[in-house]
């Protein structure tokens, strides 16, 4: 089976997010999808199987298979419209989350994503201690948000993971307003087996459209200020959220344990 490996919302390799993108033909069963994942020990492996004229596409962290994931995506429809099918200029991907379209726009990949709902809710002092600085506001959708003031507490911080873990939500991001960035962000997912997510897309279906009702724009440079780091171009509709970022590709390889045949 070839894998291979690409760097998503990165301009050169071993920045952004890393993201394996398996290609096995027809479906394993999931205990392989999950054995692989773990051992790839990357935040996702996804898998995608041609189903007549549309590809389906399945994600996996070391612990879970998620709904959602926007830089293993990007990764995919890297590997799809540069090695599998280099004519095209875009692709579609039929996943938990729906169909979800990729285009080519110059030097950058353009995703076509679900906007996240949320609401506000109470800070809290398990907030406090688990981030080690208290946010200012806190969202609640399917990933919890907390906004804090100044953008060089979020690139600092050094959460407490295990209360990060007791926390709601299936990531836990800390976001900012930025200097040279509309806004800065952390996404945390430790029940996820992910203490740190690089650069998170699906995490942005939130975190844009925060920003773009605070700041009144819908363009946005989000910059996701973990040690890789990754910037992510957002505009945000009433219903959609396209992001937009570069990927790199850094190895291609066979996988050799390939599942047991029944």
């Amino acid at each position: 089976m070839k894998q291979y490996i690409v760097d998503a919302f990165a301009d050169r390799p071993f920045t952004g997010n890393p993201a394996a993108v398996c290609i096995p033909g027809t479906w394993p069963d999931e205990a392989y999808m999950k054995a692989l994942a773990m051992e790839n020990n990357l935040s996702e492996t996804a898998y995608i199987v041609q189903e007549g004229s549309i590809w389906r596409l399945r994600w996996f962290t070391p612990g879970a298979e998620v709904a959602l994931c926007g830089h293993a995506t990007l990764a995919s429809a890297f590997v799809v419209l540069n090695y599998l099918e280099p004519g095209s200029g875009s692709v579609s991907f039929s996943t938990l989350s729906g169909i979800l379209t990729v285009t080519r726009k110059g030097d950058l990949y353009e995703m076509d994503f679900p906007r996240v709902p949320q609401k506000e809710i109470p800070v809290t002092e398990d907030m406090a201690l688990a981030f080690g600085h208290r946010p200012a506001k806190a969202f609640l959708g399917v990933d919890l948000v907390c906004v804090f003031q100044e953008e060089e507490t979020v690139r600092t911080m050094r959460p407490d993971m295990d209360r990060i873990l007791r926390l709601p939500g299936r990531l836990q991001n800390a976001t900012a307003p930025g200097g040279t960035f509309d806004f800065v962000s952390r996404s945390f997912a430790p029940a996820l087996s992910i203490p740190e997510d690089p650069v998170c897309g699906s995490a942005h279906c939130q975190l844009a459209p925060y920003w773009a009702e605070v700041l009144g724009k819908k363009d946005l440079l989000a910059f996701q200020a973990s040690r890789r780091g990754g910037a992510l171009h957002c505009t945000v509709g009433d219903k959609r959220v396209q992001l937009r970022g570069n990927a790199v590709p850094v190895a291609v390889s066979d996988v050799l344990a390939l599942p047991e045949k029944a």
